[in-house]
């Protein structure tokens, strides 16, 4: 195994309109959690691991956060991104699936082995989305919700052309 980018995984995300070279990996752009996906080249196969950080979820509200909730959240976060690889439309078998909590965020790591590069950047893809819309589905109401998070609700609740709506919840 090596440290170096495989060369048909840097031409599969160098070509996907959604990725960004970032040093020895890609960056995703089209999530509001971005995303960062690294390869090494496993003699037969690529392995693939993405990292996804968002915010907990008292770093995401005005108000405080009592610890039985932020713990069931969390718990119904994992328990909902395990099912992450139905989401894709291929068999893909994660080799290695984490959430933990790092100070105000929470950090997802999805790894999986993928043969064709090109398949394997829309699997990330898919993956990275996965946690933003899990995330948006999984807020507690009765919170007022700030930064990305926000955000994400307050374009949620708009309906076309900018009219209010309700929240996809």
């Amino acid at each position: 195994m090596t440290e170096e980018l495989p060369e048909s995984a840097a031409r599969a995300f160098d070509r996907h309109d959604a990725f960004e070279r970032d040093g020895n990996g890609f960056r995703l752009t089209t999530s509001r959690f971005g995303g960062r996906v690294t390869a090494v080249d496993l003699g037969g196969g690529v392995a693939y691991t993405l990292t996804v950080r968002a915010p907990t979820l008292e770093a995401a509200t005005v108000d405080e956060v009592g610890e039985a909730v932020e713990s069931g959240w969390f718990d119904t976060m994992r328990r909902r991104l395990e099912d992450a690889p139905k989401a894709t439309r291929s068999d893909v078998s994660l080799s290695g699936f984490d959430l933990e909590a790092d100070d105000d965020e929470v950090v997802v790591t999805f790894q999986f082995e993928w043969a064709g590069a090109d398949r394997a950047a829309a699997i990330t893809k898919t993956f990275a989305e996965y946690v933003e819309g899990t995330y948006v589905e999984s807020v507690v109401p009765g919170y007022d919700y700030e930064g990305v998070i926000g955000d994400l609700l307050q374009g949620a609740s708009q309906g076309e052309g900018g009219r209010k709506g309700g929240t996809p919840l």
